[in-house]
């Protein structure tokens, strides 16, 4: 059993996901922000850079020490513990990426953007 989530499943989550609302480009605009959620502590973490800015997408870096398990050569973050869940809050809710693309996909099926 793999006992990481990796910077490369977040890569191919990414690639899963596009289109359909679970991606921070295409869910921004509903009022989601892209967090990480431990499981373990039930602790909501912002997606942040290195230096602890606020990042826009799910970014590994800026998560705590106690979360990550494995770095690159560059020092970028490469593993972190399996109860790390990428996701999104919304009016202090907490969604999963699916989660958040479900939303997003109900409230333009009843509110359709007009086109021109």
């Amino acid at each position: 059993m793999n006992k990481a989530f990796t910077k490369r499943e977040l890569t191919f989550q990414n690639v899963v996901l596009l289109g359909t609302g679970g991606l921070s480009a295409e869910n921004r605009r509903s009022g989601f922000v892209p967090v990480f959620l431990d499981t373990e502590r039930a602790e909501v973490h912002p997606s942040c850079y290195a230096n602890g800015q606020i990042a826009s997408i799910h970014i590994l870096d800026g998560l705590p020490e106690h979360l990550i398990l494995a770095n690159e050569a560059s020092g970028a973050v490469s593993q972190v513990k399996r109860s790390v869940v990428p996701g999104f809050l919304r009016k202090g809710q907490f969604y999963t990426r699916e989660e958040a693309a479900n939303v997003v996909q109900s409230e333009l099926a009843c509110n359709p953007i007009p086109v021109g």
